[in-house]
């Protein structure tokens, strides 16, 4: 861990020195410093993964004696997977934020995220990802570790996002297939809780029982209105992976014309779509 401490802070110092005398390429690379910028604060996805780490608090109280058992288990599981989820969520917005600083003219202090990377690394003994997806997060770790030591500006840009293409391609695919995951919990646990007042409600119509069945409707009306929220939020979570992940493959396939006109419109649509969406999960 010193090692690489060391290692990004003589990166930083290095890309200190060189960033200010690369002023004339930062017109050329506006589009590109948005567009990372507005991938790395999307937003939305860190909340569903802890959502989906918490589910068995929220759907404990309503599951059948018979049907503990089984939910710990699944929550045991979420636990140990949630800090891998993490991680690679973690790792693509430092990337991001790496590639907007580097096609930008501000400073930025990455080394307490480059630690966490490193930490990162280590604990990949015990992983509950696969193989491509471990490979994926040391290649785009062991490139941050060193995209701020280019020598030009323009070529740091070019080159973080030529080498790191596969690995954040690879790392936004594992997020939208978790997003699917995350999905599959939710519907469950909606089924297992508004299913539980289904079965309960008809149970509480005595003259006596008003007070309570009025209650348990609202407390249907609150959980059922908690839920389309959140199917919104991974529906926009899911747009949100799909627009990055398109806008980096167009970066990548046009880095020689990254400075046209036809190019730079292009990714001023994406960020547009990635605001849009941002502002939709606010809003939420």
């Amino acid at each position: 861990m010193n090692a690489l401490r060391t290692l990004s802070t003589s990166a930083l110092l290095a890309a200190s020195l060189l960033l200010g005398g690369c002023a004339s390429n930062r017109v050329n690379l506006e589009e590109v410093r948005e567009f990372a910028d507005a991938s790395a604060r999307l937003g939305g996805y860190a909340e569903l993964s802890t959502r989906y780490r918490d589910t068995y608090l929220r759907e404990q109280p309503y599951l059948p004696p018979a049907a503990e058992q089984v939910a710990k288990e699944n929550d045991a599981r979420r636990h140990a997977a949630y800090n891998d989820f993490a991680t690679i969520q973690k790792a693509v917005v430092l990337y991001m934020q790496t590639l907007s600083q580097l096609a930008g003219a501000a400073r930025y202090d990455f080394t307490p995220q480059l630690d966490t990377l490193g930490v990162g690394m280590a604990g990949m003994s015990n992983t509950t990802l696969g193989q491509k997806q471990v490979g994926a997060y040391t290649g785009l770790a062991r490139l941050l570790t060193r995209a701020l030591t280019s020598r030009l500006q323009k070529e740091s840009v070019e080159t973080m996002v030529r080498e790191g293409d596969a690995d954040v391609r690879i790392l936004l695919e594992a997020m939208a297939s978790l997003t699917d995951i995350y999905a599959a919990a939710h519907e469950n646990e909606k089924k297992t809780v508004l299913g539980f007042f289904e079965v309960a409600l008809p149970l509480a119509e005595r003259p006596q029982d008003r007070l309570l069945h009025t209650l348990a409707r609202a407390h249907v009306q609150a959980k059922t209105g908690e839920y389309r929220l959140i199917e919104r939020r991974i529906d926009l979570a899911r747009q949100g992976l799909a627009k990055v992940a398109q806008g980096h493959q167009k970066l990548r396939e046009n880095l020689d014309t990254m400075s046209s006109s036809e190019m730079r419109h292009m990714l001023s649509d994406v960020v547009r779509d990635l605001r849009l969406i941002r502002a939709g999960l606010v809003t939420d």
